[in-house]
């Protein structure tokens, strides 16, 4: 039976070209190195704010999402003037309890 209430769960995983974004909620909590599996410490997104998704185009064009961003698009990190906009989305994932328990403190 599948579940039609809202959404409650908060964590999510943004799997890009290199990297793995871990958000809960909004934020970003932990950043993964898909090459080698280590936590990323430093990462300029950690703690950061996803403010929404850029879909970048073949004419040069760009395309704002100011909500949740999907496959295909980029990550837009908003952290006090320093923003980052990652690789393309590749997929979105829900973290298994037992990662969301190892993210770095």
């Amino acid at each position: 039976m599948r579940y039609v209430g809202s959404e409650r769960r908060i964590h999510r995983v943004f799997v890009t070209r290199n990297t793995e974004y871990h958000v809960r909620k909004d934020r970003c909590v932990a950043v993964r190195d898909r090459r080698t599996g280590d936590w990323v410490q430093g990462h300029l997104a950690l703690a950061s704010q996803v403010s929404g998704g850029l879909r970048f185009h073949e004419s040069g064009g760009i395309t704002p999402n100011d909500g949740t961003p999907n496959v295909g698009e980029s990550l837009f990190f908003c952290s006090a003037g320093r923003d980052l906009v990652t690789s393309a989305v590749i997929a979105i994932k829900r973290p298994e309890k037992a990662i969301v328990n190892r993210y770095p403190h």
